[in-house]
């Protein structure tokens, strides 16, 4: 897998999808959020691909996406700031979620 032809919104798309099975339930109100963000065919394209990755290919098309778009640390906080407003919108920040978002920022900083 040497590059993802990603567009950033699809890039987003994919992120946030990835953080919202943080719990392995993905809320209409994540979908709705997520959608904000990207059009709903860009969403409804990337959740297709989504379903059919494991959390390695996943990660994996995350990071090599992030080097391509040259994402740097402004943009990285700005994705990060997404991700814990998404993962608030049910008034629950659970363990898993808290975990994730610890885990994506510590891979975040490798790009």
């Amino acid at each position: 897998m040497k590059t993802i032809d990603w567009t950033k919104d699809e890039l987003v798309a994919y992120i946030l999808l990835y953080a919202a099975n943080a719990d392995f339930k993905e809320s209409a109100e994540e979908r709705d959020f997520i959608i904000s963000k990207v059009d709903k065919q860009t969403f409804n394209e990337i959740h297709e691909e989504f379903k059919l990755d494991n959390d390695y290919q996943g990660l994996k098309k995350i990071m090599i996406s992030l080097e391509q778009h040259n994402y740097d640390k402004e943009d990285i906080d700005l994705l990060l700031e997404d991700i814990k407003a998404m993962f608030f919108i049910d008034d629950d920040f659970d363990i898993t979620e808290r975990i994730m978002l610890k885990s994506l920022k510590r891979l975040f900083k490798t790009v």
